[in-house]
C-alpha cells in the first residue's frame, strides 16, 4: 500500500515537471512573439517620424516653387 502511494507520487512529481517545461516554453514563446509584434508596431513609427517631415518639406518646397 505505502509502496503504491509513492510510485503514484513518483509519476505525479515526473508529470509535474513536463508540465512545467512545457509552460516555460509556452512563457518564452509568447514573450518573444510579443515582442517581435511590438518592435514590427514601434520600428515604422519611428521610421515615419523621421520620413513625414522630410516629405512635408519636400512637398512644401515644391509648393513655393511654383
Amino acid at each position: 500500500m505505502q509502496e503504491d502511494i509513492i510510485a503514484r507520487l513518483n509519476a505525479q512529481d515526473e508529470l509535474l515537471k513536463k508540465i512545467y517545461s512545457s509552460s516555460e516554453k509556452t512563457r518564452k514563446y509568447f514573450l518573444w512573439t510579443m515582442i517581435a509584434t511590438a518592435a514590427m508596431f514601434i520600428l515604422p513609427l519611428i521610421g515615419l517620424a523621421f520620413a513625414i517631415p522630410a516629405f512635408l518639406n519636400s512637398y512644401m518646397g515644391a509648393l513655393g516653387t511654383f
